[in-house]
């Protein structure tokens, strides 16, 4: 469980293919703090810590994306130097600054527009829709919430294929979200409540 809190950026360092699955190897400042079976949010995929060593760029870890998380997701596309945003498990103790997010990323979005507006960021984003995903709660609601590249974020404007975020200069400094442009994949993960009201008004029709 994750709040859509990003901690910082990660940087890859090495990726592996093996048969359907994807083995990547990052580095961050708490890389040397992890271990094995801990869970960490990468663009907003929960994956797990597989492997601790030590590289010249200093404490690493690594994990495997599955051909699921591959097909679902952008972390396919990554190559040896990206940045991706990351995020340790959710304290339960401590406050809930985002929202509740899983980290099970439900589709990918494409960016089509990145405005400044006086210092912050406007992203418009579009996604893949149809009356079936909608059913599953696959979509936006305007001053809902919804996660990109593990980010939580408050929907604006959202159309039926459509949304848009607003960025503040910190968030743009500190995430990978100053290295999206018009073009660029993300991960979304949409809100799980609306997903659950979603499916149950789904079901309640179909009776």
């Amino acid at each position: 469980m994750f709040s859509g809190i990003v901690e910082e950026t990660a940087r890859v360092v090495g990726i592996e293919q093996d048969g359907g699955n994807v083995h990547l190897t990052l580095t961050c400042s708490f890389a040397g703090e992890l271990s094995i079976d801990q869970s960490v949010a990468h663009n907003g995929v929960c994956l797990t810590v597989v492997r601790m060593e030590e590289r010249p760029e200093g404490p690493c870890y690594t994990v495997t994306a599955m051909r699921e998380t591959l097909e679902r997701s952008n972390l396919g596309e990554l190559r040896t130097g990206d940045e991706v945003n990351v995020e340790r498990s959710m304290v339960m103790n401590g406050r809930l600054d985002g929202h509740i997010v899983q980290g099970h990323v439900d589709e990918t979005a494409t960016c089509t527009d990145v405005e400044e507006q006086d210092g912050s960021y406007q992203f418009t984003f579009r996604y893949k829709t149809s009356r079936e995903m909608v059913e599953r709660g696959y979509f936006c609601v305007d001053k809902g919430s919804v996660t990109v590249n593990g980010v939580s974020l408050t929907v604006c404007r959202p159309t039926e294929d459509t949304f848009q975020v607003c960025i503040i200069p910190y968030t743009y400094e500190n995430t990978n979200f100053h290295s999206i442009r018009k073009g660029t994949t993300v991960n979304l993960e949409f809100d799980i409540l609306g997903k659950y009201i979603a499916r149950m008004s789904s079901l309640l029709e179909q009776k």
